[in-house]
């Protein structure tokens, strides 16, 4: 799930920076944008799953609740520490032009770190628990969404409206936060479960992510909203609602993917997912900085497919340059030799 999130993500990005203003009006350019947009509830999602499985292990190694609080929130903090030290470097490498207060911008990563901190809280709760109140606070914060955005924030510290107040500019804790919390329901309830029952569930969880698309979709539609204001892609509950079920399908389609078609062999878009923050990180750098100025907003829509192939074979190759350096490292830390070529390529 992350790796074909990363890959959407990559394509909407590229797509984003390269196509001439000439082409953006045109269904390529417009789908790109579309499927683009749903790789960062992708991230969020599954960053809620990892934080279930960090609580539910703290749960069965007996931690006390205020440890376990805490071990939930160095996780937080760490995501915290990669967002402002990846601004830093956005900013570094685009000085003098870059202004300062892009150091302050809420990226995905800040929306993680925001995220994770808010359902640490969810530490205090049994394993059980966490599958309830997931939801129930995914769903809070998806609906108050509109009403966040309807509130009077002049006079207001401008960072703190970027955090939390819905806009296109920015991942604010409304309405992306939900996405962890429904991760994090999502990742109990694979803790829970006997493993035996995991193909049951994915069926469930296939009928349910359709089930909320066309239901969501169907509410969108209707002529009456219970909103006095609401803007359907910037705070509307049944886009995280649709956006949600996507993510449900997809994550069924996965566990057959992986279960009974790949196994144990290697796949590409699962080894971009094991490198996905490292993905991420440079290729914003490689796509949005000054490297290759002479094609932004410059290229046709084939031209720009072009580069968006060669910019996804790139990042693969960094993806597996990286696994295979930490496979070398270990493998010299535990035997103190260089292995060969073969031992690498089989992971040995």
């Amino acid at each position: 799930m992350r790796g074909l999130a990363a890959v959407v993500m990559l394509q909407g990005h590229v797509f984003h920076s390269f196509t001439s203003n000439t082409y953006r009006n045109g269904s390529a350019y417009t789908l790109s944008q579309f499927f683009g947009g749903m790789p960062p509830a992708f991230f969020l999602f599954l960053t809620g799953i990892t934080l279930a499985f960090l609580m539910d292990s703290s749960d069965k190694k007996g931690l006390t609740p205020l440890a376990k609080w805490k071990t939930a929130l160095r996780r937080s903090s760490y995501l915290f520490l990669l967002a402002y030290l990846f601004r830093l470097q956005l900013w570094l490498f685009a000085f003098p032009k870059s202004p300062w207060t892009d150091l302050w911008k809420v990226d995905i990563l800040n929306a993680m770190g925001l995220g994770l901190t808010a359902m640490s809280v969810l530490a205090f709760f049994t394993t059980a628990e966490r599958v309830r109140w997931g939801v129930v606070i995914g769903l809070g914060i998806a609906c108050a969404s509109p009403l966040i955005s309807g509130l009077d924030w002049s006079g207001q510290p401008a960072l703190l409206k970027m955090y939390l107040v819905p806009d296109v500019n920015y991942f604010s804790f409304f309405p992306w936060a939900s996405f962890v919390a429904f991760g994090v329901s999502a990742g109990s309830l694979l803790r829970i479960i006997p493993s035996d029952q995991t193909e049951h569930l994915m069926q469930w969880l296939a009928v349910l992510g359709f089930g909320l698309i066309l239901t969501a979709h169907y509410f969108s539609g209707i002529p009456f909203s219970l909103y006095e204001s609401s803007d359907f892609w910037l705070d509307g509950p049944m886009l995280t609602l649709i956006k949600l079920g996507v993510i449900l399908v997809t994550m069924a389609w996965g566990f057959v993917w992986n279960e009974y078609v790949l196994k144990d062999r290697w796949n590409w878009l699962r080894q971009i997912g094991t490198t996905s923050l490292l993905i991420y990180w440079v290729h914003i750098e490689l796509v949005y900085g000054r490297w290759f100025w002479m094609w932004k907003e410059n290229l046709t829509v084939g031209h720009t497919l072009v580069i968006t192939v060669l910019v996804i074979l790139l990042m693969l190759g960094l993806s597996v340059g990286r696994t295979r350096w930490k496979q070398l490292r270990a493998w010299v830390g535990a035997s103190g030799r260089v292995p060969q070529a073969s031992s690498l390529r089989s992971g040995s």
